[in-house]
């Protein structure tokens, strides 16, 4: 049986001794023995084990449900593979469509071809995902949410690419200057904050297709709890995702007092 030391599988797979040492540490990837001379040796079961390891890695799964997954009494090796072919192959298809999507773009900027406005947003955003996040907002907030979506929807569609771009840009521009709020120590609740609140309520009215009152914003922090808004928000600026959702509902809060 052909073994490998722990130098040798770090070079094979790719990552750093470091981390197998960890893996080992937290029982995740033990060595097949461990020789006379101290040296950690490694045989194909745990070279099968370390691949899969990697793939659940690149999949997004936490370590500690990883050494569950791989554990289980009914684990199957080759069943599991499978199974991660056909996800990787369907996004695979969805990473092609969205490369197609941003060629056709490229070539709309250039002059080179036209394209329809319903065009830009092929394969850039899943049906499922958008149709999950959709069933989450009617099952949180009623059957009225979908006349809000129905609107939102519109209001949209009824942009002109330019419009749209612009749009994007004025949200970037408010959430960085919101987050430079939260670098510089400003509480959420601080009045300093109240142009850029104002100018991100306006933003979410714009694309509601009708004026964000304070307590339908303040009803938008709750959306904000959604984990999609949040892993958004967090990779602005750590914190970020709380403190949005406090600065909105501090400022509802004051509008009531007025």
């Amino acid at each position: 049986m052909r073994t490998y030391t722990v130098n040798q599988l770090a070079r094979l797979a790719g990552v750093s001794v470091r981390t197998l040492h960890h893996y080992d540490e937290i029982g995740l990837l033990k060595p097949a023995f461990t020789g006379e001379n101290r040296y950690r040796y490694y045989g194909v079961d745990e070279l099968l084990r370390l691949q899969q390891i990697l793939i659940h890695r690149e999949l997004d799964i936490p370590l500690a449900e990883i050494g569950a997954i791989l554990d289980a009494p009914g684990f199957n090796r080759l069943q599991t593979l499978q199974k991660q072919r056909e996800r990787l192959e369907e996004q695979a298809k969805r990473y092609a469509g969205m490369v197609r999507t941003i060629d056709r773009t490229i070539a709309h900027l250039k002059g080179e071809r036209m394209m329809k406005d319903a065009e830009l947003y092929a394969g850039v955003v899943s049906p499922e995902k958008q149709a999950e996040y959709e069933a989450w907002l009617v099952d949180r907030y009623g059957e009225a949410m979908e006349e809000d979506i129905w609107r939102s929807r519109k209001a949209m569609a009824e942009m002109s690419n330019t419009e749209r771009a612009a749009m994007m840009e004025e949200l970037r521009q408010v959430e960085e200057a919101l987050a430079e709020g939260l670098r510089r120590g400003l509480p959420p609740q601080a009045t300093a904050l109240d142009p850029m609140i104002e100018r991100h309520r306006a933003w979410v009215g714009s694309t509601w297709g009708r004026p964000c009152s304070p307590e339908a914003y303040a009803g938008l922090a709750e959306v904000y709890e959604h984990p999609d808004f949040r892993q958004r928000y967090e990779s602005i600026e750590i914190g970020f995702a709380d403190y949005l959702i406090a600065a909105m509902k501090a400022w509802a809060a004051r509008q009531d007092g007025r």
